[in-house]
C-alpha cells in the first residue's frame, strides 16, 4: 500500500508516468518537463496560462523549477519497481481462479480474462485499457471521474464533467477511441517515411554505381593515352603528364561532388531513422493516453517532412561527368604542336575532310550551293572570308541569301568528331554547327537565330555563344586565334575551345540531335576570314 501511494505522489498527472526531469509551477504542482512544456505551448496565445492541476492562472508564461529532489525520489522508485513491475500479472476480477486479464475498462473499474471480455459491453462508454490496477491514473484529478475523452484544444485527456461542466466547457472533443485512431495516421508516415529512407539508400547505391563508372572511364582514358604515346615517350612525357593530371582532376571533382551528395543522402537517412524511432516508440505503446499526449507539432514535422523531401528531390545526373572533349582536344594539340599525327584516338576526321561547299565551275552540277554572296572561298576550299564585291551567285534554294554564311559539304550523323578552326584578329565571325533544313532566307537563316544551328561568335574582344534567337555572352576574353571544335552526337555535346596554353573550354551546348549535322561559318565584317586547319 505504502509502494502505491508513492508511486501516486510520484506520478505525472498529464502524461501518467512516473515524473520525468520533473518541474514545479509557482501554484505548488509538478509535471515533467516535456510534458507541462507542451501544455504551455498549447497555451500562447490565448491571454492566461493555466495548470492543469488547479487552474490557477497567470498573464505571463510561469517559471519552471527544477525538483531535484523529487527526480532523485522518483528516479530511485523507477529503478526500484521497473523490474517487479514487468513481472505482475493483472488477474481477471471475476474468475475465482487467477486467471490473467486481457483488458481493464475504467468504466467498470475492473479486469477482464478473454471470456469475460467477449460478455463485456461494446458501449463507447466502456473504455478499455491495456491491464492496469492504476486505475486513479486513469481518472480527473479535479471530478475523480473515468478520463473518457479527449480535448483537442488543450491536448489533454479529460471526464465527462470536465467537457460539460469544467475547464473545457465548448472544446472540441473526442473519444479516447476516436483520438486514438490517429495512431493508425502515425503507422501511414511511418510506412512513408520507411518508403524515403529506402529511396534514399536506392539513389546512395546508384551514386556509388556512377562513380564506379566515372573511375572506369576515367581508367580506361589513361590507358588510351598511355598506349598512344608509349613509342615517343621520350618527347611526350610532358604531355602525357599534363593529360593525366586533367583526368585526375576531373575524375576528382566528380568523385568530390558524388561524396557531397552521398553525404547529404546519409543526414537525410539519419533523420528519417531518427523519426522513424520517434513513431515506432509512439506505435509501441499500448496505454492510448500516453499516445495523445505525445507533442501534437512533431507530427505534423512528420508530415512537412515528407513533403520536404519530395521538394528536395536530389537528382544523381547533377553530378556531371568527365569532359571527355577537353581531353580529347588537349592531346590533338598536343600531338600536333610536335608533328604527330593521331588517326583513331579518339576517332576524329582529318581537317582536310572538311570542305566548305561552294559553287565552282567543277560543282554546279551539285544540289549544295549554300555560300552567300558576300563570302569568299580559297581554291583549296578551306578559307572563307568577307567580301565588298558581291558574287552575284545564282539563287538557289540552298544559298543562303541574306546572311554571309557558308556550310560545309561533310555531315555528322553519329560519332565523337574534332576539328580545328582558325580566325581573324579583328572583324568578327562566327563558328558553328546547323542542320540542312535551317532556313536560307531572312532572318532566321542566321547561325543561331533558330531551333536548327548553334553558334560561337566572336566580336572586338569577348565570345557570346547563340542558339534559338537566345545569346549568351561567355566571361572569357579571346587570347588566341585558335579554336577547337568537339562534337558527340550520341551524347548530345558541341563543345568550343580555345587552343592556347593551357587549352581553355568556352561553352557546350547540351542538345538531342535529330537531324545530321554540317558544320557553318560567318564572316561579316571587314578583315574578317576562317580557315580549317
Amino acid at each position: 500500500m505504502a509502494s502505491a501511494d508513492l508511486r501516486a505522489e510520484l506520478t505525472c498527472s498529464i502524461c501518467l508516468n512516473i515524473y520525468t526531469d520533473p518541474v514545479t509551477l509557482p501554484c505548488g504542482h509538478s509535471f515533467c518537463r516535456t510534458c507541462i512544456g507542451d501544455v504551455l505551448d498549447t497555451q500562447d496565445g490565448s491571454g492566461a496560462y493555466k495548470c492543469p492541476e488547479c487552474r490557477a492562472e497567470s498573464q505571463e508564461r510561469p517559471t519552471l523549477v527544477k525538483s531535484t529532489k523529487l527526480r532523485n525520489i522518483a528516479d530511485s522508485f523507477r529503478s526500484t519497481h521497473s523490474e517487479q513491475e514487468e513481472e505482475v500479472r493483472i488477474p481477471c476480477t471475476y474468475c475465482d481462479s487467477p486467471v490473467p486479464a486481457a483488458k481493464t475498462c475504467l468504466l467498470c473499474e475492473a479486469s477482464l480474462c478473454d471470456k469475460h471480455l467477449k460478455k463485456h459491453s461494446k458501449s463507447e462508454e466502456h473504455v478499455l485499457t491495456e491491464p492496469t490496477t492504476s486505475l486513479e491514473n486513469r481518472k480527473s484529478s479535479v471530478h475523480k471521474k473515468v478520463l473518457e475523452y479527449y480535448c483537442c484544444e488543450d491536448a489533454a485527456c479529460i471526464c465527462v464533467s470536465c467537457s460539460l461542466a469544467g475547464e473545457h466547457r465548448g472544446h472540441q472533443v473526442e473519444t479516447l477511441n476516436e483520438a486514438s485512431e490517429k495512431k493508425e495516421k502515425l503507422r501511414n508516415i511511418l510506412q512513408k517515411l520507411t518508403s524515403q529512407r529506402e529511396e534514399a539508400e536506392k539513389r546512395v547505391q546508384n551514386l556509388e554505381e556512377l562513380r564506379r563508372q566515372v573511375q572506369g572511364k576515367a581508367a580506361g582514358l589513361t590507358e588510351g593515352i598511355t598506349a598512344v604515346i608509349r613509342d615517343i615517350r621520350e618527347r611526350l612525357e610532358a604531355l602525357e603528364r599534363r593529360i593525366l593530371s586533367e583526368i585526375s582532376r576531373q575524375e576528382e571533382q566528380v568523385s568530390l561532388r558524388v561524396s557531397d551528395l552521398i553525404q547529404q543522402l546519409e543526414i537525410k537517412k539519419e533523420e528519417l531513422s531518427r523519426k522513424m524511432g520517434d513513431i515506432e516508440e509512439l506505435c509501441d505503446m499500448t496505454n492510448p493516453v500516453t499516445v495523445l499526449q505525445g507533442r501534437e507539432s512533431d507530427r505534423d514535422d512528420y508530415c512537412e517532412a515528407e513533403e520536404d523531401t519530395e521538394r528536395h528531390d536530389l537528382k544523381v545526373h547533377d553530378v556531371g561527368d568527365l569532359d571527355v572533349g577537353l581531353i580529347s582536344v588537349t592531346l590533338h594539340s598536343g600531338l600536333s604542336g610536335i608533328g604527330i599525327r593521331v588517326k583513331r584516338w579518339p576517332h576524329v576526321p582529318e581537317a582536310s575532310d572538311m570542305l566548305l561547299d561552294v559553287d565552282t565551275a567543277s560543282d554546279m552540277l551539285l544540289d549544295v550551293n549554300t555560300t552567300g554572296n558576300d563570302v569568299s572561298v580559297s581554291e583549296d576550299l578551306k578559307t572563307v572570308s568577307w567580301t565588298t564585291i558581291n558574287e552575284t551567285r545564282p539563287e538557289t534554294p540552298e544559298r543562303f541569301q541574306d546572311y554571309e554564311q557558308v556550310l560545309c559539304s561533310r555531315s555528322f550523323s553519329s560519332g565523337r568528331h574534332y576539328w580545328e578552326v582558325e580566325g581573324s584578329e579583328s572583324g568578327r565571325w562566327m563558328v558553328g554547327m546547323a542542320y540542312p533544313s535551317i532556313e536560307r532566307r531572312g532572318w532566321p537563316s542566321g547561325i543561331g537565330d533558330n531551333n536548327k544551328s548553334w553558334g560561337l561568335r566572336k566580336i572586338n574582344n569577348h565570345y557570346s555563344v547563340k542558339h534559338d534567337s537566345r545569346s549568351i555572352r561567355l566571361p572569357q576574353s579571346p587570347s588566341c586565334s585558335r579554336l577547337g571544335i568537339f562534337l558527340d552526337y550520341e551524347a548530345g555535346r558541341l563543345s568550343f575551345y580555345e587552343l592556347c596554353d593551357p587549352i581553355r573550354h568556352l561553352h557546350t551546348f547540351t542538345v538531342t540531335f535529330t537531324e545530321l549535322l554540317h558544320a557553318v561559318f560567318r564572316v561579316y565584317w571587314v578583315n574578317s576570314w576562317m580557315r580549317l586547319k
